[in-house]
């Protein structure tokens, strides 16, 4: 009997010390990969390749400079992947594809008829990113 307390006790003590609050948790995330930094990166990627592809005088070595920039740092945001938080993952990985595959995209848009498509899905990164990122401001939220 003596040991069955004994044993209980341990079990609650443990079960106690590993419990976070999930939005405790969501905050300390959003410090250790440095969210805020990967998001403004990735919008200014978004904003110079956007410029770059609307400029019917860009060189191929231009658009392959401004795509690489913005695959890596797609690639990079999403290696901080997953968050405590499912649906904030879901949203920050998808973001994070359609910003690669844009980048991918833009590697073929030498022509200009090819661009307004890799537009579009850098605005749909954009976007996607804005909801992620109104995801994660709620799931940090005390």
């Amino acid at each position: 009997m003596k040991r069955a307390a004994v044993l209980l006790c341990a079990a609650l003590l443990l079960a106690g010390c590993g419990s976070i609050k999930a939005s405790v948790a969501m905050v300390n995330w959003v410090a250790q990969s440095n969210l805020k930094h990967a998001v403004s990166t990735l919008l200014s990627d978004s904003t110079i390749s956007a410029n770059t592809l609307r400029n019917p005088g860009s060189t191929k070595a231009q658009l392959h400079t401004i795509c690489a920039v913005l695959y890596l740092d797609a690639q990079q945001a999403n290696s901080s992947l997953p968050t405590p938080d499912d649906q904030s993952t879901q949203l920050l990985g998808k973001a994070y594809n359609y910003f690669s595959s844009a980048a991918n995209s833009c590697y073929d848009a030498q022509s200009v008829s090819a661009r307004p498509a890799v537009l579009a899905t850098l605005a749909k990164a954009a976007a996607t990113l804005s909801e992620a990122t109104a995801r994660v401001a709620v799931a940090s939220a005390p």
